[in-house]
């Protein structure tokens, strides 16, 4: 099978956390040298990236006066142009200092909260500014450890009024940009308020406007939730909510362990792909990973590119898997097409089903799916046997 190398015409995006992940975790220290961000740009364009993604703190260090903040920004600028990489997305971190230790949009604490619209705010004028079109919000914060300390009605109105005043903001500014909220159920705090994609739809509805706020589902996520990302995906693009991806590695609901995509659950990659292939998601594919802290520098490109090369492989297996003559025989024989056909016919109504004839159920609950060889035949083109 011949796997193409990746262009920017894959539209494949990295956030300057990713690949600038020093790899610290609670348990040691870092175990690589802080990287530059316009580095960062070079070494992704020589790879064949399309964008970057950032929080305003990956950018500009927290407190840096306004003279530091628009040299930062002049030179991030240039690189950009420099390598013809865009900004696809931008975000704010509302996670990372101490004054976010209760949430950023729904801390106990006024203050903090206006603090964090405020920060917010400023970061969205920037992410225009450079061209972004998706503006990403993981609450990471946003969330409680104790049955007492978060009065939630209360909380959900607040998260609510945030998104509110920020979708006001965007219009009146005239920004072209929409919001993408993304869940996740825990990690760092003990529960994470919009912890699924389905609560995140849910939420959305309630907002002024709803149009211009959608989902940025993350494979680690769904999967710490123990639910199939695949799904979160397939209902995202079908209410037209699937504002951004997020894709990484995961195995199964334990820490979040942003593997590089590809790694981990290898037959969930495989589905989310096929998913969005089948959808029609045209976004950036972004990579939301981080290299492990086994590695050096060099080990860092390796795997930034092992993520695109992995998206790749699994996009030419997804399409040989539905071009195959006996998948689509398998699929017919599973009666998947039948699926696309309404329930009631054109006309219709509940009283005529109920006058209808129908077959004898006993029959119907003894004919097989044939869901199993329809199976094989995706695991085998998974294995590389097939296509």
């Amino acid at each position: 099978m011949h796997i193409p190398e990746p262009t920017p015409a894959d539209k494949f995006s990295f956030g300057l956390w990713t690949i600038g992940y020093q790899g610290r975790d609670p348990f040691g220290e870092p175990t690589r040298a802080p990287l530059d961000p316009v580095r960062s740009l070079e070494e992704l364009a020589k790879l064949g990236a399309y964008g970057v993604n950032f929080h305003d703190d990956d950018l500009i260090p927290f407190g840096s006066d306004d003279a530091e903040r628009q040299r930062i920004i002049d030179r991030f600028r240039q690189g950009l142009a420099d390598t013809g990489l865009v900004v696809t997305t931008a975000t704010t971190n509302l996670f990372t200092h101490p004054v976010f230790k209760d949430g950023g949009f729904t801390s106990n604490d006024r203050d903090v909260r206006r603090y964090a619209l405020r920060k917010v705010m400023r970061n969205v004028d920037l992410a225009a500014e450079l061209g972004a079109k998706v503006y990403v919000a993981w609450g990471g914060r946003e969330g409680a450890e104790f049955g007492a300390s978060k009065d939630l009605a209360a909380a959900f109105d607040r998260y609510q009024e945030a998104f509110n005043v920020l979708g006001e903001y965007v219009t009146d500014q005239g920004y072209d940009l929409r919001f993408a909220i993304e869940p996740k159920p825990n990690e760092p705090r003990g529960d994470i308020l919009l912890p699924t994609v389905g609560h995140a739809l849910a939420f959305i509805e309630t907002l002024d406007r709803p149009e211009l706020v959608g989902v940025n589902p993350e494979i680690g996520h769904e999967e710490m939730a123990g639910v199939n990302a695949a799904h979160g995906y397939a209902q995202a693009l079908w209410q037209g909510k699937l504002y951004h991806i997020d894709l990484n590695g995961q195995n199964g609901p334990k820490f979040d362990q942003d593997l590089r995509f590809g790694a981990g659950n290898v037959r969930g990659a495989f589905w989310v792909v096929d998913t969005l292939l089948a959808g029609g998601y045209d976004g950036p594919v972004h990579f939301d990973y981080k290299p492990s802290r086994t590695e050096d520098d060099a080990g860092v490109w390796v795997s930034a590119a092992a993520c695109m090369r992995n998206y790749l492989i699994l996009r030419e297996k997804a399409k040989a898997f539905r071009a195959d003559p006996e998948v689509q025989e398998a699929l017919r024989a599973a009666r998947v097409d039948e699926l696309a056909r309404p329930t009631l016919a054109e006309g219709e109504t509940w009283r005529e089903l109920l006058a209808a004839e129908l077959p004898d159920p006993q029959p119907l609950g003894e004919r097989g799916m044939a869901f199993e060889h329809l199976d094989q035949l995706a695991l085998e083109h998974l294995y590389g046997v097939r296509g």
